[in-house]
């Protein structure tokens, strides 16, 4: 190469050349491109891993993971979007604050072309699909994981107390039942934290076109029967003394379960992982799953990905590739399943052998086969944008009921009240 590169420039001085080639030889390539993308953990995990694929058929584009804890995130988005500052080509979303992004005008409609994406609408979990849905018709963001509802119990735990796995899942009143039991025999508490009762009651039993919080026309729900009988059952778990009150995510919760403190958690099935690699990997084979009590099917999280509507243009068909790749690829969907436990929305991944294979944390349970289940079941659930709002006067209302001995009635009236103020704004 020195030798072709000397005879060159020889070649150009006597031809009197020389600057215009030197010019040339000293150019610097092409700048690359960039492309951001904004995400959580472990979405941001998801993402770095895809990097190598992506630069195999990009790689003259490079890719700026921006990763922010899972709050920080969402305000962080919120915040790009309505001034548009700093704005990411692409941004991850988990479904609790799709919500506030799906009823304002920041997110890129992805329904008209050249996006198109109600083609590819069967191709996903229906219910996962649904939720990035407008009223309007509008779809602005694309789901890539979902989280089916999942009871995990610790089966040694239940063996020693008597009781089998029909007893905490045949009724809510008789899984509460069974912690009594549970608890006197073993010392251990039923769940982490009487809320979790409330958390997962409250997603049962909702009719078509509901929200959790609100229905389609902004009136809150908050009185009506399934947030009456959440309340009942968590104020049964705190009296019986069945919680360990203790909050999702401390260290007195990762403690809870390493040390057989708290026998069951109901969650999305991507726990069973976080217990696996993380949170409790000393108590592998002690833990089973189930559905849930009383033939109920709820989901716990799930993410999506999504484009500013105000975010820089030439980047948009990128973006759009990006996503498709993320959401769409039964490989890339795969990957994130078995590497962070990911349960994947794209419905051609749910016939792999992989959701076939025995869980050894589990016992050797093939549970994702059940879980493949609960979500073929799971209902589209009406987003709204005061969600994150109407969960934290929930939680305080019911804290008032557990600690305080507030009135069940008088609670939800004023959680009611409350809403019905803040649900147009």
């Amino acid at each position: 190469m020195r030798l072709v590169v000397r005879s060159l420039w020889s070649a150009s001085l006597r031809c009197g050349l020389g600057l215009s080639l030197g010019l040339a030889l000293a150019a610097p390539a092409a700048a690359q491109r960039t492309l951001t993308v904004a995400a959580f953990p472990a979405v941001d995990e998801i993402v770095r891993a895809a990097l190598p694929a992506w630069k195999r058929l990009h790689p003259d584009v490079e890719v700026k993971v921006v990763s922010r804890e899972l709050n920080d995130h969402h305000t962080a988005m919120i915040t790009a979007l309505s001034t548009a500052v700093h704005l990411p080509d692409v941004m991850a979303l988990e479904v609790g604050y799709l919500g506030r992004f799906a009823q304002g005008a920041g997110l890129l409609d992805l329904t008209p072309a050249p996006y198109d994406v109600r083609r590819f609408e069967s191709r996903f979990v229906p219910y996962a699909f649904q939720q990035a849905s407008t009223p309007t018709g509008a779809v602005l963001a694309v789901p890539t994981d979902i989280g089916p509802g999942t009871l995990l119990y610790r089966q040694d735990l239940l063996a020693k107390a008597g009781l089998t796995e029909a007893d905490i899942t045949r009724s809510w009143e008789g899984y509460v039942q069974a912690g009594v039991k549970l608890k006197a025999a073993t010392g251990a508490y039923l769940m982490a934290h009487a809320r979790d009762m409330k958390d997962i009651l409250i997603r049962t039993g909702i009719q078509p076109g509901e929200g959790i919080y609100f229905d389609k026309d902004s009136k809150p729900l908050v009185t009506s029967p399934r947030f009456v009988r959440s309340f009942e059952l968590a104020r049964a778990v705190r009296r019986q003394q069945l919680d360990a009150r203790v909050t999702a995510w401390s260290s007195d919760w990762a403690e809870g379960f390493k040390r057989g403190g708290i026998a069951t958690q109901i969650s999305g099935a991507w726990l069973a992982g976080h217990l696996n690699n993380w949170l409790a990997p000393s108590t592998r084979g002690m833990w089973r799953a189930a559905q849930l009590p009383e033939g109920a099917f709820a989901a716990y999280g799930g993410t999506f990905f999504a484009m500013p509507r105000q975010g820089e243009q030439a980047n948009r068909a990128l973006a759009w590739e990006f996503i498709q790749m993320m959401t769409m690829d039964r490989q890339q969907q795969l990957a994130a399943f078995k590497s962070q436990d990911a349960f994947p929305a794209l419905l051609e991944t749910h016939a792999d052998p992989f959701l076939d294979e025995p869980i050894a944390f589990l016992g050797g349970q093939t549970a994702r086969r059940d879980w493949r289940e609960a979500a073929s079941h799971v209902k589209a659930v009406r987003v709204h944008k005061q969600d994150a709002f109407a969960r934290e006067v929930i939680d305080t209302e019911l804290d008032k009921v557990l600690e305080r001995g507030k009135d069940i009635a008088t609670a939800l009236a004023d959680a009611q009240r409350l809403l019905q103020l803040r649900a147009r704004r």
